[in-house]
């Protein structure tokens, strides 16, 4: 049998429902962990991107030489214009021995699960231990998603939002609300962070923006910048970098991508694959600022997929696609067509 295991958006949907929410981040966050603490068995590549007005679409690939994995993925700011998400995105798992693809699935919505569940896995190691409160600063797609798996993984209780869409606040509160938990509605940025242990940026527009400013920031706190994920997008002002210690995934994509694109080529960075192993330090004192500079990277949807495949498959949630030609002679492909004319 040739046909290929196929996770839908709404199989997707229906298996984190049953599975629930925090417990699919709790396994998506040790995966994650996992797979960075072999960081060097994996082959890598900065994605590559097509960049237009509107957006940018990316193709990010990775390997461990056994499995070769790739994301499909845009981000269109404006998509909510035309009722679509900014983010869409599949992704596969294939046999590096033979090629054949073992795994499709969609990742619009493990994309977000993957990004919280990364964003809290570094905040493990660059978050001050006492840290209950966090400021989310763009209360869109990927709001309780962060919400949700820092409130599990850390025990952050209180969030403080804001975003110029009052609308797109309001509806992060109810659901937060609903979930039990604090939220603070705030009038602007200044007013969302002067209080917050965690600050998590994660607004959408493909600009050189200035979210962050240094004198806004207390001592000691952590800044979780998601937002910014392609050449020409930032969401911090350079001197936040500049006094702060900064972690990133990959640096030659961060590079090009995150909030650094904005240093000089020489500005330090240490890769996250480092603090987990052990290589580096995360935060080394109380009153230090910390950053990580997350635009993604396609280990973290490797391993989102080799999960979310497990999990498909444990609770009988897979479908599957004809995709690749049965043929009785591998090297008879005209066959296909030949005996279909015939018949």
């Amino acid at each position: 049998m040739m046909d290929t295991p196929f996770l839908s958006a709404h199989g997707a949907a229906k298996l984190v429902s049953r599975q629930g929410l925090s417990q699919c981040l709790n396994g998506m966050h040790d995966a994650i962990a996992h797979d960075f603490k072999r960081w060097e068995q994996f082959e890598k590549w900065a994605r590559l991107a097509s960049h237009c007005a509107e957006g940018v679409i990316e193709i990010m690939p990775i390997s461990d030489g056994q499995t070769y994995g790739f994301k499909y993925v845009n981000g269109h700011p404006n998509n909510h214009r035309h009722e679509l998400p900014t983010v869409m995105a599949f992704g596969v798992l294939a046999s590096v021995q033979t090629g054949r693809p073992l795994f499709i699935s969609e990742l619009t919505l493990i994309t977000a699960l993957r990004t919280a569940a990364t964003s809290a896995l570094a905040a493990r190691y660059m978050a001050r231990t006492d840290a209950r409160s966090m400021a989310l600063i763009g209360n869109g797609a990927q709001s309780e998603f962060q919400a949700v798996a820092f409130h599990g993984l850390l025990g952050i209780d209180t969030f403080y939002l804001y975003d110029p869409d009052l609308e797109a606040t309001e509806k992060l509160a109810d659901h937060l609300d609903e979930l039990g938990l604090n939220t603070v509605v705030c009038k602007s940025i200044l007013e969302a962070v002067r209080k917050a242990d965690v600050i998590t940026t994660a607004t959408a527009v493909k600009t050189r923006a200035n979210v962050l400013t240094r004198d806004m920031l207390r001592p000691g706190v952590h800044i979780n910048a998601i937002g910014g994920d392609c050449p020409g997008k930032t969401e911090l002002h350079p001197d936040v970098l500049r006094h702060a210690r900064v972690f990133v995934e990959f640096e030659p994509q961060t590079r090009i991508e995150g909030d650094i694109q904005q240093m000089p080529t020489d500005f330090p960075v240490t890769e996250l694959w480092e603090v987990l192993t052990g290589f580096a330090l995360g935060r080394t004192k109380a009153d230090q600022i910390t950053v990580f500079d997350s635009v993604g990277f396609a280990l973290e949807d490797f391993s989102a997929l080799g999960y979310m495949h497990q999990l498909a498959q444990a609770k009988g949630e897979l479908e599957y696609l004809s995709l690749i030609p049965e043929m009785r002679n591998p090297k008879d492909l005209y066959g296909l067509i030949a005996r279909k004319g015939a018949a």
